[in-house]
């Protein structure tokens, strides 16, 4: 049985090990955490070791940790009591990696995926051997900001760090690590949620993360050939999908019309949303024509037309174009409330697609909808290929949140041949959390 990787270490491939050796689900209960400033709750170490003893496997920590206050200011150490002993111990940061392999080629006009690599951070107290709060930081090829060599290593110096540093509880993963770094802080900022929580990846307590709701989800179609775009697609009608979602722009243009028309001869705008995702492969002198021309599908958006960094060609397309435009990478790295707000207010789209990991966590993702939705700009949640770990945190935040069968870009657990198994599974265009289920650990 393999150990967590301490910093200045080469990490495990194997994530199951890693985590088996710390992790008994179930056996602690834990306080809150407020995104508004990410501070873990701590009533103190009586109250904690009562709520310690009290808690029984499944147990839910009380209240939703995104919208309570500190009850206790940080200190660098917690002291638990065990009869008449006293231990003090520091949270310890570790990490560990998982190659995740794909299904298939996944192509976007970017270009194509096999493998994408996913770190986890764990956060522990040697104290509480049974609670470990897991999250992922998996920065995204061609995308994240973070993404390259250097992000091992920065990853390994945050935990060198963060261990030096005593803490009795997370700091703010915002005061810590810096906005370049978005994928890790939300790696950070949802390890320190599951911790709080009682680690057993039950972050926030709501229908969804009970086992009582499901969440609303796009069917994606992938790009490919065309005979590979049309399998998917019936094989999501056939499973129930009432929202599909097209990646457009890696094949002749004609091509992808026939296959949206190819599925409006079938299943027309009252029964079947569709969008598309064209990730920016279109020119701004191509844009006006190919949005007239997609717009006789009843198109209910298309996401990023443009490549970012164009916001006056953007903005002119959100005021004239017969289809509604989402940002997508046009958010990425705009992490200055000041500046988000200019960028809404100047394109004034119709949507925004926000994904934690591109975006620096979920608080960042929390500040987004709040300006979106005082512009009356509509929003939802998608994955950035995370595994289960990550998807699973963006799943039970979107959750919290009234959705009205809005379809939410969550359905990508099944990408992959090695996901970490987990309690999340897709029937009839619902992502679920099966509660009697377990993790991989």
């Amino acid at each position: 049985m393999s150990e967590q990787t301490p910093a200045g270490q080469a990490p495990q491939d194997d994530l199951h090990d890693d985590l088996k050796a710390l992790t008994t689900p179930g056996s602690q209960s834990g306080s809150g955490v407020s995104l508004e400033n990410n501070d873990v709750l701590l009533d103190a170490a009586a109250r904690a070791r009562r709520a310690s003893e009290a808690a029984q496997p499944g147990d839910q920590a009380a209240g939703s940790p995104i919208n309570r206050s500190p009850e206790a200011s940080t200190g660098p150490a917690l002291m638990f009591a065990s009869g008449s002993t006293c231990l003090l111990m520091a949270l310890q940061l570790t990490y560990s990696r998982r190659a995740l392999r794909f299904n298939f080629a996944a192509r976007t006009s970017r270009g194509a995926l096999a493998e994408h690599e996913a770190w986890y951070l764990h956060l522990h107290d040697p104290a509480q051997p049974g609670r470990v709060g897991l999250g992922e930081a998996a920065p995204l090829a061609g995308l994240s900001p973070d993404y390259g060599s250097g992000f091992e290593p920065a990853l390994r110096e945050l935990c060198g760090r963060f261990n030096a540093a005593g803490y009795a509880q997370p700091p703010a993963a915002g005061d810590i690590v810096g906005a370049e770094w978005p994928a890790l802080r939300f790696g950070l900022e949802t390890a320190a949620l599951d911790w709080a929580a009682g680690g057993r990846r039950l972050l926030f307590d709501n229908a969804f993360s009970r086992g009582e709701q499901g969440l609303p989800i796009n069917g994606l179609v992938w790009m490919g050939e065309a005979d590979f775009m049309q399998e998917q697609i019936q094989q999501k009608l056939a499973e129930g999908y009432r929202c599909l979602k097209l990646k457009i722009g890696g094949l002749d243009f004609d091509t992808e019309c026939a296959l949206l028309a190819g599925i409006r001869a079938v299943a027309g705008p009252g029964e079947l949303v569709l969008r598309v995702d064209a990730n920016g492969a279109f020119t701004p002198e191509q844009a006006p024509a190919r949005l007239a021309r997609l717009a006789t599908f009843d198109l209910h958006s298309i996401e990023q037309p443009i490549r970012p960094g164009q916001p006056a060609a953007l903005a002119q397309l959100c005021r004239t174009a017969p289809v509604p435009v989402a940002l997508d990478e046009e958010l990425i790295g705009v992490t200055d409330p000041a500046r988000q707000a200019a960028l809404l207010d100047q394109v004034c789209p119709a949507y925004v697609v926000l994904k934690p990991t591109l975006l620096g966590g979920l608080a960042a993702a929390e500040r987004w909808i709040e300006l979106a939705t005082a512009r009356g700009i509509g929003w939802w949640m998608t994955s950035a290929l995370e595994s289960n770990v990550g998807l699973n945190a963006i799943s039970q935040f979107t959750a919290r949140y009234p959705l009205a069968g809005f379809a939410q870009g969550l359905g990508t657990g099944q990408l992959y041949h090695n996901n970490v198994a987990s309690p999340l599974r897709v029937a009839g265009g619902y992502l679920h959390y099966e509660a009697h289920a377990g993790w991989e650990l």
